[in-house]
């Protein structure tokens, strides 16, 4: 099986948009299109035509491209149930999306949103995890609760260590700063700090990430307990770099 492709699309500030391209069957999906028009003009740059439009939540900057797309390509919406615009499949736990002959099944991580999931493609070894996590980091609790998101982060923790986490957002580099301050004893954080500040200086995208290095360096993935999640996702939020 061919593996499929991957292209980071950036919008706004700091988004990603992805776009999954399966060469043996020709199709085409994207990811949380917070804006349809990069979406778009990417696509048809590569000469590929998106067919299905995956939401991992709910929020705006994810979503605001969804109709858009719909209207130009006919493409289905998929996402978790409730307020995704154009929504044509709800997806809960156990679900599976398919591009071609590559499927990825569905897994509830609350805590971002109460209804955010993240698609996982075992085989391919790749996951889009929207907004809970992000390379060293997580989302902010929108509507979950600390325990809510401390369990997803596991949940996703629990993956194979090889498999490659597609984030929604360029935020490594200032989760990065947070996590030296939060465990700064820890040798690999710092390594991955100095990593990071070099790319950004770059240009480059710090993405994906892995099951491994966010094992390694996450400093909420690696919260022993709760309690010390909820402590420093408070910490986070005031945090100035």
């Amino acid at each position: 099986m061919v593996m499929l492709e991957v292209v980071a699309v950036p919008a706004f500030t700091d988004n990603y948009i992805w776009l999954i391209h399966d060469e043996e069957s020709g199709e085409t999906a994207v990811v949380d299109p917070g804006d349809a028009a990069p979406a778009l003009a990417e696509a048809e740059r590569r000469g590929w035509t998106i067919g299905e439009v995956w939401n991992t939540h709910w929020h705006g900057d994810h979503t605001g491209g969804n109709l858009a797309i719909k209207e130009t390509t006919g493409a289905r919406i998929s996402g978790p149930k409730g307020r995704i615009p154009g929504c044509d499949v709800a997806l809960t736990e156990g679900d599976e999306v398919h591009l071609g002959a590559h499927v990825g099944r569905v897994i509830e991580v609350p805590g971002h949103t109460l209804d955010h999931i993240a698609l996982i493609f075992g085989d391919e070894r790749i996951a889009f995890v929207g907004d809970t996590l992000f390379a060293m980091g997580c989302g902010r609790l929108f509507e979950g609760s600390p325990a809510q998101m401390y369990r997803s982060l596991q949940k996703l923790a629990e993956l194979p260590e090889d498999m490659r986490l597609y984030c929604a957002h360029e935020y490594t580099l200032a989760n990065a700063r947070f996590a030296a301050h939060a465990e700064p004893a820890n040798g690999a954080i710092a390594a991955r700090l100095e990593r990071v500040e070099s790319m950004r200086e770059a240009g480059e995208i710090t993405l994906p990430t892995t099951v491994a290095q966010e094992r390694e360096t996450n400093p909420f993935v690696c919260s022993p307990n709760e309690e010390e999640f909820a402590r420093r996702r408070a910490a986070k939020d005031s945090f100035r770099s």
